[in-house]
């Protein structure tokens, strides 16, 4: 599923175009976002890839769903 990461003032936030929700992210993984599991408000959670540390946001990428808690 396609997911823009970005930098807001309250921190990361995630955009899932293909039900048109924006969340903030909750919870990550790794210190540096790449290659871990985040945590969106909502309950979502994404594996996202394992990208540079160095990473440009905002940048939408191929994340996998893995849970909800809907």
């Amino acid at each position: 599923m396609k997911v823009m990461i970005r930098r807001t003032g309250a921190g990361l936030s995630a955009y899932v175009p293909k039900k048109d929700l924006e969340e903030p992210i909750v919870k990550l993984e790794n210190e540096d976002v790449w290659g871990g599991v985040v945590t969106l408000k909502n309950g979502w959670r994404f594996i996202l890839p394992d990208l540079p540390r160095d990473t440009r946001l905002p940048i939408t990428v191929e994340a996998r769903k893995i849970s909800d808690q809907d």
